[in-house]
């Protein structure tokens, strides 16, 4: 959350009106006490209404229940038209862009800077408990429920062991206790297409996305009509269009109509098994869209039009320059925690608002839409960190995720697309709770995951997967989710599933030779530093243990990854064969055990001694002026 000049007078007086301004002070701009008494306090969600209609956002939120440590990236380069722009700026560039004084509340929440220390001053933050008494709050300082709308951008019902356990069910009720009223997907759809429409049709809200197609065949054929009227006709929303789900939905708020737009992931094919979704297509569908927002303000007579999406904060940017007519988007995909409304000037020089919440529950994204004579005049809008030592639990929700865990676990879960590991035979019998709170081992350095390159959480991954197949060189997907250890907490069992749950997590021994190997980081890197967004899947550099090579993001495809040599210094021979260890292929199944019970063996192992000697940093070249990077711990040239 971070305000302007003019906003942050009228919250002063705002406050000072309520009798509530030293408190309000503190909450935004205060030091920790040396007595490391969190600065915090209710008063910093004091949020009276600017507006007629209220637009509350969370995303990502990765299956995290209960409130979770999450480190932000260090790393998290802008190449090309991206360079120096938000979301790419971290650390102390990022708190100065944003007018945030270092050391504070704020300052923890969107930076990963001190973050050990910052997280055991400020505690843990987000858990569906908290984030229920956040909105309800929100909620009513807009006057009630009536005058808000609350959306969600996707990956909701993947990122935990309940989550895989439950197939997202215990997602779709803490959604429907919490109030969504609105979502889109990008991993929900690694579950079956059976169990996302089960998941839908007990989902209170609407699932939108004007970007996804049923394929001709299975439009035509009996096998997708017969999975549809099993789920009531979900998932064949517009037989002539072929559109499964509804692509935007008009509600009234406050008196105002307000058309929200859906767009799912539009690269979950390149991404996840196609498997799990063989009768869907997705895809930007720019021509759709805009087909779809003429519609809207030829027919509809709205006040404004959103729009809720998982592409990406750069995608986001990109399309609202291409797009007329969307006055905000609701971003997700990237985890990007920005606090502030990007503005972009579209082609016929209206503005779109680009937005992203952040993940893991951490942040609630509140938009105030100022609307007069039936027109957006202005929008207003804050990004709320969840503190959850400030911010009290709903009961209900709380006792909700007390009682799931309770459920105990039988040879009706599937955890793996491999028979052999379709349930664990040691966790039989045992309740969630049980399983999840196993101690492992002690983290002796903080862990994290998020940044464009290697974390510390990926190289225990990556020891682990080397260690299990006896592998020279283990590679770990860089995915975005997954929370963070500080350094000298226990490591349990539902962290090492933070990092790890997922619908095809098997693990693999296979053998590359060093030119296909070169290749695999050259195809990823294209992926990730490719300057055009459309172009980019998300997520980041594929982690990789047991061998270092030097990384040069602002070339081209095949001319980025050099220098690549064995933890030893031995080159990389681009014709001989070396043993590699993965785990989360797309297409194929791999033949080992799912990557949490391999971590998890790796800690109990290991666990008297913790400490990481080495983390394969790649070395960076040309880079070293990038505002995306701060306190590297590999090489720079």
């Amino acid at each position: 959350m971070s305000l302007n000049r003019r906003e942050f007078l009228h919250v002063m007086s705002m406050a000072a009106a309520a009798g509530m301004l030293p408190k309000v002070a503190n909450a935004f701009s205060s030091q920790p006490s040396q007595d490391k008494t969190p600065a915090l306090s209710m008063d910093m969600y004091h949020l009276p209404m600017q507006g007629n209609v209220r637009i509350l956002h969370i995303t990502d939120t990765h299956a995290q229940l209960k409130p979770v440590y999450y480190r932000e990236p260090n790393v998290n380069l802008g190449i090309g038209p991206a360079f120096g722009k938000l979301p790419h700026v971290v650390g102390h560039k990022l708190l100065k862009e944003l007018n945030i004084e270092p050391n504070t509340p704020l300052a923890h929440a969107f930076s990963y800077l001190n973050f050990k220390e910052a997280s055991k001053t400020f505690g843990k933050v987000g858990g569906f408990a908290h984030i229920k008494t956040l909105l309800d709050h929100l909620r009513n300082q807009a006057g009630g429920r009536q005058n808000t709308l609350t959306m969600d951008g996707g990956d909701l019902w993947h990122g935990s062991a309940t989550a895989l356990w439950t197939r997202g069910q215990d997602m779709v009720e803490a959604s429907n206790l919490i109030g969504v009223d609105i979502m889109t997907g990008h991993w929900e759809f690694t579950y079956s297409e059976q169990e996302v429409l089960r998941n839908i049709a007990k989902f209170n809200g609407e699932f939108l996305a004007q970007n996804m197609r049923i394929k001709e065949d299975s439009l035509f054929g009996d096998d997708y009509r017969e999975m549809v009227e099993q789920n009531h006709g979900i998932g064949l929303f517009d037989e002539d269009n072929a559109l499964p789900f509804k692509p935007y939905t008009i509600k009234i708020i406050n008196g105002q109509r307000i058309a929200v737009i859906g767009q799912a992931f539009p690269r979950t094919a390149n991404a996840n098994p196609r498997a799990n979704f063989p009768d869907w297509s997705f895809g930007l569908r720019e021509e759709s869209l805009q087909q779809t927002v003429d519609q809207i303000r030829s027919h509809e007579d709205v006040s404004a039009i959103i729009m809720i999406s998982h592409n990406g904060m750069d995608v986001d940017i990109k399309m609202a320059s291409r797009i007329n007519g969307i006055d905000a988007i609701f971003g997700g995909h990237t985890h990007d925690g920005i606090p502030k409304a990007i503005p972009i000037k579209t082609p016929e020089g209206g503005v779109c608002h680009i937005t992203n919440a952040g993940s893991n529950g951490k942040f609630v994204g509140c938009m105030d839409l100022d609307i007069k004579n039936g027109k957006l005049n202005a929008i207003h809008f804050q990004l709320l960190p969840v503190f959850s030592n400030v911010i009290p639990a709903d009961k209900t929700v709380d006792d909700f995720i007390t009682q799931m865990r309770q459920t105990r676990y039988s040879e009706s879960i599937i955890e793996s697309r491999n028979p052999k590991y379709a349930h664990n035979p040691d966790r039989l019998g045992k309740r969630f709770e049980e399983i999840l709170s196993e101690e492992l081992a002690v983290a002796e350095d903080t862990l994290y995951r998020r940044g464009n390159f290697m974390g510390t959480w990926d190289q225990i991954i990556v020891n682990a997967l080397r260690e299990e197949h006896d592998a020279q060189i283990a590679l770990s997907a860089g995915v975005r989710w997954g929370t963070s250890v500080i350094a000298g907490e226990t490591i349990t069992m539902e962290r090492v599933m933070d990092e790890t749950s997922m619908t095809y997590g098997e693990t693999y021994k296979s053998e590359l030779t060093g030119a296909q190997l070169k290749d695999v980081l050259e195809g990823v890197c294209e992926n990730i530093f490719q300057k055009d967004p459309y172009l980019q899947s998300g997520g980041d550099m594929v982690r990789v243990g047991g061998m270092d090579y030097t990384c040069e993001p602002n070339s081209t495809l095949g001319n980025r990854i050099s220098n690549m040599q064995l933890d030893d210094g031995t080159p990389i021979d681009p014709n001989k064969t070396y043993t590699i260890a993965g785990w989360g292929q797309v297409e194929e199944v791999g033949n080992g055990r799912p990557i949490w019970d391999v971590v998890a063996d790796y800690l109990r192992n290991h666990k008297s001694n913790m400490k990481l000697t080495k983390v394969n940093h790649p070395t960076l070249k040309g880079i070293s002026n990038n505002p995306g990077l701060e306190d590297y711990d590999g090489k720079l040239i």
